[in-house]
């Protein structure tokens, strides 16, 4: 595939349809997807209303289905989608997107663990990995109870949402939705209006779309990017950071920009220090895409929950960073036990990831 792919960008013609094909096909999902829960009926609406009204067992799912696919674009577009669609309400979308912030991390977690055989390397490795990790879990603890019983988030970003829409904004897309509608219809008219087959395609749509344009700009832009991976462009704390929201931006992948720190904190080229405003501008630029999913929709709700993913992250920026050197020690002392035994980072990853939000999900539930 790799090779298949790299003759394909030499061509410069096919080096921007690429780009722009896999694009549609991420539009599109996203418009199916809300168009395929008009035929499920109100039954199966209102019970998926009900399972995400409970807001632990919303955030636990982010957790869990981010850390299986491994990207919280993918989780986060299909929230989107869903509330587009009517199936999620805001207040249900939110915990999700909050829980999807933290199963991101797992990746560059488990590139982490790559080191193991070299202690030293793994240490610094482990850290840099892990610190983006106790952001995230830090994100939880504070806004998680803050939405809960305040709606902060909710509140905050209806007021964008509001002032987005009395300024046109909304209407800013109409051409992409315009584009994406008649496929839409074709597809419906080619499943019969079946509700479960326009939500499989469109979740194939989604997986597919966003797997490869990750791909295909990772194979445009890393290679230029990483040759400026120096001491100049991680000179300075916001320099870091407006790199990191960048590079997430292009490549449309946090995990793939954070993984990418990983080897050089590793080797020793960037400290634990250098690594983590880049990790949060990751975190910042990797909101694009729920961003650009709500404003193809063209609904007030859906992009009101893609603000709330944009708003918790550059909140948690402002609240954690004074206090940075809570993460930074957590990353460190985890990344020292688990020089101790080898056991530790699995355990860490399997429990944090996967056991804890499944056994919460079902007490929970």
């Amino acid at each position: 595939m790799a090779i298949t792919l790299q003759r394909l960008l030499a061509n410069p013609i096919l080096r921007v349809l690429l780009p722009l094909a896999l694009l549609y096909l991420f539009f599109l999902s996203i418009s199916l997807m809300g168009a395929s829960f008009k035929f499920f009926g109100r039954e199966f609406a209102e019970h998926l209303l009900t399972t995400t009204a409970n807001p632990f067992v919303g955030l636990f799912i982010g957790v869990l289905a981010t850390s299986i696919v491994q990207s919280s674009s993918t989780v986060t577009a299909m929230t989107v989608g869903l509330v587009a669609g009517g199936a999620l309400d805001v207040q249900g979308a939110i915990p999700i997107i909050l829980g999807s912030n933290v199963g991101t991390s797992v990746t560059n977690t488990l590139v982490s663990v790559g080191h193991i055989s070299r202690p030293e390397e793994f240490r610094r490795a482990f850290a840099a990995a892990t610190v983006h990790d106790f952001f995230n879990l830090i994100l939880v603890v504070v806004f998680f109870p803050l939405q809960l019983f305040t709606n902060v988030l909710g509140h905050a970003s209806y007021l964008l949402t509001e002032a987005l829409k009395e300024s046109g904004g909304l209407q800013l897309v109409n051409p992409i939705k315009t584009i994406v509608e008649p496929a839409v219809t074709v597809i419906g008219r080619g499943t019969s209006e079946s509700g479960v087959l326009m939500l499989l395609i469109a979740v194939g749509l989604l997986f597919l779309s966003l797997r490869y344009l990750v791909v295909v700009l990772k194979s445009l832009v890393i290679g230029r990017i990483e040759s400026f991976f120096n001491q100049t462009l991680f000179k300075t704390a916001p320099r870091a950071l407006v790199l990191g929201i960048l590079t997430t931006i292009a490549v449309q992948s946090s995990s793939i920009t954070t993984s990418l720190a990983v080897p050089l904190a590793g080797a020793g080229i960037l400290s634990l220090m250098q690594i983590f405003p880049f990790t949060l501008g990751a975190n910042i630029g990797t909101t694009i895409t729920a961003m650009l999913a709500s404003l193809v929709t063209g609904n007030p709700a859906a992009v009101t929950v893609a603000f709330a993913h944009l708003l918790v992250n550059l909140f948690g920026v402002s609240l954690v960073w004074p206090f940075r050197r809570v993460p930074l020690a957590m990353g460190e002392v985890l990344a020292e036990w688990s020089l101790k035994s080898r056991l530790v980072p699995l355990v860490y990853v399997g429990t944090v990831f996967f056991l804890v939000p499944l056994a919460l999900i079902y007490l929970a539930g």
